[in-house]
């Protein structure tokens, strides 16, 4: 599965494939290391480079590998129903926070795109009901964005090919390829002075004047570190447990000719989330990008079956229409509803780090950087800031962090103890091609799986707190069910709060 933003890209000729890549020297020093480079970390290395500072941006793998590159790109303040879940577990002060802070971080995209000559479009953003339920929703959320300062209006004239109960539409959002903002960001960071290195692994981050960061090819030193990755590779904060990671699936259509896609950018008020928006090729013409159908992390026992489920709900009101691209992303969502964004614990006014952004991570992504270079250039707190960084976390909030971690040490439990009542694990487990299973290993957790014909043998436990993986068939990666993290066939990682490769079966 490859998203259509990253088609014939990767390590080889990454999203700045058009720049020079820059070399990693161990023992150099820094203003500001950045660790990853998505949305986050390229806007936020290039407003330091303009303040004149001295930075390193260091990406795992290539540029936009993660998150950024495999999103659906809308950059709009209305967001499912978001302002109605925050408005349950806050007071409204909290609400228009967070709204402000998203209007901030998509004028100052919008702004960037303009100057800088980026593709974009302006649409209209819809949230639609297909349900009594959803509309109820839908009311509700309108009632508490308008308090919050946003001009939605209800209708039920939507441009989509089905019929809905309702509908909330805010005029003028927009939509890109977020590729071509991550070339643009790299290009202007590296024209601005600043490094950007792609396939260098950050391992850590050791206090001291100054920090020190630890990567597999020698250390690196700065004032300041900005952790920018999906979710923080320190567990220092423990926002792993504050985190619930989510998978979700999108796919891109190819009409017949005559037909074209809705004229909007729509989101679902229901589960299964469904969204849908189109995106302008070079050649004339426009894809529909359809997305949703997703799950907690790790955690579905087919992720194939969402993927067919996506794409069998697009063709029944798309019958003929060509599939070019199937992809997934995974988010997470702060158990407290909130992006978490600023400095990071214990980290003594050095570190600074950005997550959480629950799907809206074009808008968010920008917003953790605005606060995290005001932090770093003492340019002064953004009034929006203030609030959410001082709000109280709602004891709804804290029971939902609960009630996820409990649910996490279950789920923990009863995978290690089916280990037991699974066939061992032998020299002789060979797989059907596209499949994998664990079990145990002369006594050890053990997974084995067959891709390309290539039988592959890694430790079936997590390298972060040693969850028990699971076999995802859609992309043929072993995900971890506790805190998202994912791992390739032959072990290496691909993403989450794990640092380190799976250990190889000996």
């Amino acid at each position: 599965m490859t998203s259509l933003w990253l088609d014939g890209r990767g390590p080889d000729g990454g999203a700045a494939g058009a720049t020079s890549p820059d070399e990693f020297t161990p023992g150099s020093s820094y203003d500001t290391v950045v660790v990853g480079a998505g949305i986050t970390g390229l806007a936020t290395a290039l407003m330091l480079t303009q303040a004149g500072r001295k930075v390193l941006v260091l990406e795992a793998r290539y540029i936009g590998a993660v998150n950024t590159g495999n999103t659906t790109a809308k950059l709009s303040l209305l967001q499912g129903t978001a302002l109605s879940h925050l408005r349950r577990q806050y007071a409204p002060n909290v609400v228009s926070a967070y709204v402000e802070a998203n209007r901030a971080g998509q004028a100052w995209l919008l702004n960037y795109l303009e100057s800088r000559g980026v593709p974009f479009q302006y649409r209209d953003a819809y949230t639609f009901a297909t349900t009594a339920v959803g509309a109820e929703r839908l009311h509700e959320e309108a009632e508490v964005a308008r308090e919050a300062g946003l001009a939605v209006e209800i209708t039920a004239d939507t441009g989509l090919p089905f019929d809905v109960e309702t509908a909330l539409r805010l005029p003028r959002q927009a939509q890109f390829n977020p590729m071509d903002v991550l070339d643009a960001l790299a290009m202007d960071v590296r024209s601005g002075g600043g490094s950007i290195v792609e396939g260098i692994r950050v391992m850590n981050v050791h206090n001291g004047d100054p920090l020190s960061i630890v990567t597999r090819r020698g250390e690196v030193r700065a004032g300041n570190v900005v952790l920018a990755t999906g979710t923080p590779m320190l567990d220092r904060g423990l926002y792993f447990a504050k985190l619930r990671p989510n998978r979700s699936y999108a796919a891109a259509l190819r009409l017949p000719d005559g037909m074209s896609p809705p004229p909007g950018m729509y989101l679902s008020a229901e589960p299964p989330t469904r969204s849908l928006r189109d995106y302008p090729v070079p050649d004339g013409g426009a894809l529909l990008l359809v997305g949703g159908f997703g799950h907690a992390g790790g955690r579905a026992p087919s992720p194939q079956s969402h993927v067919n489920q996506l794409l069998g709900w697009a063709q029944q009101y798309y019958p003929d229409a060509t599939v070019t691209h199937t992809w997934a992303a995974q988010d997470y969502q702060a158990v407290n509803l909130v992006p978490f964004f600023g400095k990071f614990p214990r980290g003594r006014g050095k570190i600074f780090f950005g997550t959480g952004y629950n799907k809206w991570g074009m808008t968010n992504g920008v917003v953790a950087a605005l606060d995290v270079v005001s932090a770093i250039t003492g340019s002064g707190e953004h009034e929006w800031a203030k609030t959410i960084h001082h709000r109280i976390t709602s004891p709804r909030g804290a029971g939902s962090a609960i009630s996820f971690n409990i649910e996490t040490q279950r789920q923990n439990f009863q995978d290690k103890a089916a280990l037991k009542d699974r066939p061992a694990i032998t020299e002789e487990t060979n797989p059907e091609e596209g499949t994998g299973v664990t079990g145990l290993f002369h006594g050890k957790p053990a997974a084995v799986c067959t891709v390309d014909g290539t039988v592959c043998r890694v430790s079936a436990e997590c390298a972060h707190l040693g969850g028990i993986l699971r076999w995802n068939d859609a992309e043929k990666s072993w995900d971890c069910p506790l805190h998202g993290s994912r791992f390739s066939p032959t072990g290496k990682l691909l993403e989450g709060p794990a640092t380190h490769n799976l250990m190889k079966l000996q």
